[in-house]
């Protein structure tokens, strides 16, 4: 599902995305298609640039606290001007890498992208397929290399956004790779919530 376009950076992997309203798209994303932890991608028709996680997101209200003239309560037939509402939902998605197409085949390129992605780049939501694909290296084994990264870019919720991607993953794989994520899991919330009682 298509659920906006890039507005702006704060850095080479910090991405603000506008979310799609009803004055844009006929059926725009509900609030439970984009919320804490979700992986989107930033591509086109032509090309693949990146892959992200959203971490953050602010409601953009210019009405707030406005303190400029109003309209009386009842409306005058012959001036009744088009109110647009300019409130927007804005999403701040961390770039973990990319999404390598090779034929038939996919696997994640993961870490910081090196490109620079443009300014209204569509955004998507992930499939179930692709997450599992992105977290596949180029030999097909689970991999989980922007753990790092994202402590480090994922914002003041960065343990409980690592906590809720592995919580994703962890089902998408079997056996011992999901006894290693769940393990990973569990002694990061440990740490997280030793540290709040310090």
């Amino acid at each position: 599902m298509k659920l906006g376009k890039v507005v702006k950076s704060d850095s080479h992997c910090d991405y603000v995305i506008q979310v799609d309203d009803d004055m844009e798209v006929l059926t725009p994303p509900r609030p439970d298609d984009y919320g804490f932890g979700c992986f989107v991608k930033l591509e086109t028709e032509e090309r693949h640039w990146a892959v992200g996680l959203v971490y953050n997101s602010q409601l953009f209200n210019p009405a707030y606290l406005s303190s400029g003239p109003r309209l009386v309560s009842q409306p005058d037939p012959f001036f009744t001007p088009d109110l647009i509402r300019e409130t927007r939902t804005l999403l701040w998605c961390v770039l973990i890498g990319v999404l390598v197409q090779d034929q038939s085949d996919a696997y994640g390129d993961q870490g910081i992208p090196s490109l620079v992605v443009p300014v209204n780049t569509p955004v998507w939501t992930m499939s179930t397929d692709d997450i599992h694909a992105f977290h596949l290296d180029r030999t097909h084994q689970p991999q989980f290399g922007y753990y790092s990264h994202l402590l480090r870019s994922g914002g003041a919720f960065a343990s409980q956004l690592v906590e809720q991607v592995l919580g994703q993953i962890s089902p998408l794989f079997d056996g011992s790779d999901r006894r290693a994520l769940d393990i990973l899991r569990k002694e990061l919330s440990w740490k997280h919530t030793m540290g709040l009682m310090k």
